[in-house]
């Protein structure tokens, strides 16, 4: 084995390795998704999220004036489009979906619309206190509950994604610069001896 030491600005990508998700925000008539690498779960009951949104980006706007967002959970039959949700900017198109090639249809409990095509959704509310602000302003970090969440069964069942699961049906992982890997075979570990 050889270690190499790696270059600090790129640290972050030794972990952030989870699957890309759509993050779509809807308020007063204006719908906008954007792509992040940034999100994971925090909690379990209630469930919760946190997910890293810049101050620069339209869909925060959206969130902010809203309290609300959804992520979706794209494939990498979506591969064009998510790194398009990422490259391109809300400000800049009327509608930002159509440019990305993406559909939506509407959630459950909130106005934010779940990208269709994904393999998983989950609707959330922000979680609005004076810690939770400060994180936003400070690290861009949002934390939100989990409102509801679907999944499509032909890859996430019984609690647990399926590894036979289609090929373009598996999820998407950013690595940078519009690579991304998908995820592949599940590797069940012997239970440790007594």
């Amino acid at each position: 084995m050889t270690r190499r030491d790696v270059a600090l600005p790129h640290a972050y990508r030794l972990l952030n390795h989870g699957p890309t998700v759509l993050v779509s925000a809807a308020h007063a008539g204006r719908a906008n998704v954007m792509a992040a690498a940034w999100a994971m779960p925090l909690d379990f009951d209630p469930p919760k999220v946190t997910v890293v949104i810049d101050k620069s980006s339209f869909t925060r706007r959206l969130i902010e004036a809203s309290g609300a967002f959804a992520l979706s959970v794209p494939c990498r039959a979506l591969a064009d489009a998510t790194y398009a949700a990422g490259s391109l900017s809300g400000a800049g198109h009327a509608d930002k979906l159509a440019a990305c090639g993406l559909r939506s249809f509407a959630a459950q409990r909130i106005a934010a619309p779940l990208i269709e095509g994904c393999i998983a959704w989950l609707e959330c509310r922000v979680i609005d206190g004076p810690h939770e602000r400060h994180h936003q302003q400070a690290y861009d970090l949002f934390v939100a509950e989990v409102l509801a969440a679907q999944t499509d069964e032909r890859v996430f069942a019984a609690g647990r994604w399926k590894p036979d699961a289609p090929a373009e049906l598996r999820t998407l992982h950013h690595q940078a610069g519009g690579a991304f890997f998908v995820a592949g075979e599940t590797v069940q570990a012997r239970p440790p001896s007594a």
